[in-house]
C-alpha cells in the first residue's frame, strides 16, 4: 500500500503551553481540528489524562463533543477513554448521547490502562483491580451499545442501538490479542510505547477473527511527528517534544515549552537516550525526510493508518505541518 492509501489521523491531548491558559488551549484543539477537517483527515482522536499539569483532556467525552460540534466531516472519538476508571453504562450513555448528536461522527478507543496514578484512580472511584475485567467490560459495552433484545434488562438510553465503533488501543500483546480475538479494530500506541510495535500488529494480523463489524484486520498506528519546511527547523521545533518526555520522565509538569537551540544543558546522556528511546518512531523532518521515513514505516510494518501525535509549541506551525503532511497525500510530481 502506497503512502497516498494510507489514511491520516490525529491524536490530540490537548496540551497547555508553559505560558497559556486551559481556555486557550481548548481554543486552539478545536481550530486544529478544523484544519484537519478542511484538509481531508480522517479522524481527531482525544486521549483521556488525570492529575497530570499540562495535559487538558481529562473530561474526554464533553472535549469530543465540543470538537464534533465545530467540525463538519472529520471523525471524532476517543484515543482513548481508560475504561477502568469508569462504569461501562456511563461510557455507553455519554457515548451513545454524543452518537446521537453527531450521526456516523463519533468512535470509542478503548485503553485498558488508569492512564494514571493510584491516588488518582482511587480519586476516581474505581476498583485497583478494574483492569483485570477489561474483556469483560468491552463485551459489555458492545451490548449496551447494540440493538436491545427483548428482555433486556440493563439498557443505555441513549445508547443502544447506537453501534458506535469500537476500537482496542495498547502498547502491549493483551490488546493485540484482545482485538484480533472479538474482530475489532487496534491501534497501537507508538507514540510513546514503541518496543512491541512490531510483534504487536503481527500478532494482531495473524490471531484476527472476523466480525459482525469487521471481516479483515484493521491497524492503526499511532505516530509522534514534527513537519517543518526544512529538516534544520523540524529539529528545533521537535525539542519541545524533548523538553516534554523529559518533565514526564522527572515527575513534573508537562507544559509545552518553547523550542531551544540545544537540550545539551537540559539533559544527561541517560536521559537523553531515554527521551529517544520513548520517541523511537518519531518522524522529524522537512517534507522529503518527512514523506521518505513514513514510506519507510508503511513498507516495513503491517498497519492500515497513521494517527499522528504533534507537539508543537506555536498552535500556527502545527497547523502549518498539517498541510505538509496532506500534500504528501498527492502523487509525487512525476510519480
Amino acid at each position: 500500500m502506497s503512502l497516498q492509501d494510507k489514511k491520516f489521523s490525529l491524536l490530540e491531548l490537548a496540551s497547555v503551553r508553559e505560558d497559556g491558559s486551559i481556555t486557550e488551549t481548548l481554543q486552539d484543539s478545536l481550530r486544529y481540528a478544523q484544519k484537519a477537517d478542511e484538509l481531508g483527515f480522517e479522524r481527531f482522536w482525544l486521549a483521556e489524562h488525570h492529575n497530570m499539569e499540562g495535559i487538558a483532556s481529562a473530561a474526554t467525552s464533553v472535549l469530543i463533543g465540543h470538537i464534533a460540534g465545530g467540525t463538519e466531516r472529520i471523525k471524532v472519538g476517543s484515543g482513548g477513554i481508560m475504561l477502568p476508571n469508569h462504569p461501562p453504562l456511563v461510557i455507553a450513555e455519554q457515548f451513545g448521547t454524543l452518537a446521537s448528536l453527531y450521526p456516523g461522527r463519533i468512535e470509542l478507543g478503548l485503553g485498558r490502562a488508569p492512564g494514571t496514578d493510584a491516588i488518582t484512580m482511587r480519586a476516581l472511584r474505581r476498583d485497583m483491580r478494574a483492569a483485570d475485567d477489561f474483556p469483560q467490560e468491552v463485551g459489555l459495552l458492545q451490548k449496551l451499545l447494540a440493538p436491545l433484545k427483548p428482555g433486556q434488562k440493563l439498557k443505555a438510553i441513549p445508547g443502544a442501538g447506537t453501534e458506535v465503533p469500537i476500537w482496542l488501543l495498547g502498547s502491549s500483546l493483551f490488546s493485540a490479542q484482545l482485538a484480533a480475538q472479538k474482530g475489532l479494530p487496534y491501534a497501537f500506541a507508538g507514540h510513546f510505547a514503541p518496543r512491541m510495535v512490531r510483534e504487536a500488529l503481527h500478532l494482531y494480523r495473524e490471531a484476527f477473527q472476523p466480525s459482525e463489524v469487521l471481516d479483515r484486520p484493521y491497524a492503526m498506528l499511532g505516530v509522534p511527528l514534527v513537519a517543518a519546511d526544512t529538516d534544520a527547523e523540524a529539529r528545533y521545533l521537535a525539542t519541545t517534544s524533548h523538553q516534554r518526555i523529559l518533565a514526564l520522565l522527572r515527575g513534573q509538569p508537562l507544559w509545552l515549552k518553547p523550542p531551544v537551540e540545544d537540550m545539551t544543558p537540559l539533559w544527561s546522556p541517560e536521559e537523553e537516550a531515554a527521551v529517544k528511546d520513548f520517541l523511537g518512531l518519531a518522524v522529524v523532518g522537512g517534507p522529503d525526510t518527512v514523506r521518505e521515513t513514513l514510506e519507510t514505516l508503511a513498507d516495513e510494518l503491517p498497519f492500515d493508518e497513521f494517527m499522528f501525535t504533534i507537539d508543537l509549541y506555536d498552535p500556527r506551525r502545527r497547523q502549518h505541518a498539517l498541510e505538509l503532511l496532506a500534500k504528501l497525500k498527492l502523487p509525487p510530481v512525476g510519480g
